[in-house]
C-alpha cells in the first residue's frame, strides 16, 4: 500500500515508491538523474524526462521499489 508523498503522477503514469523495499543501489539516479533526483525533495519529478524514458528505468530498480501504471489503465505494472 503506498500513500501519497510516494506516489509521483505526470500526465501519463503515476510512479510508487516504496521505501521499505528499496536496497538503495542507485540505479536510478544513475541512470536517469533528471528524475531520480538526491538532492532535492520532492525526489522524484516525472517532468524531467519523457514516460517512455522513466518506464525503462523503472524496470531496472533491482529492488522493485519503484513501479508505474498507465494513467487510465487498472493493472499495475512492475
Amino acid at each position: 500500500m503506498s500513500n501519497e508523498e510516494n506516489t509521483f503522477r505526470n500526465r501519463d503514469i503515476l510512479v510508487t515508491y516504496e521505501p521499505k523495499k528499496c536496497i538503495h543501489a542507485g540505479s536510478c539516479c544513475a541512470g536517469l538523474s533528471e528524475v531520480f533526483r538526491t538532492s532535492v525533495i520532492p525526489w522524484i519529478d516525472l517532468e524531467g524526462a519523457p514516460s517512455e524514458k522513466i518506464i525503462e528505468q523503472i524496470h531496472k530498480c533491482p529492488s522493485g521499489a519503484l513501479s508505474y501504471q498507465r494513467i487510465g489503465e487498472l493493472e499495475t505494472v512492475k
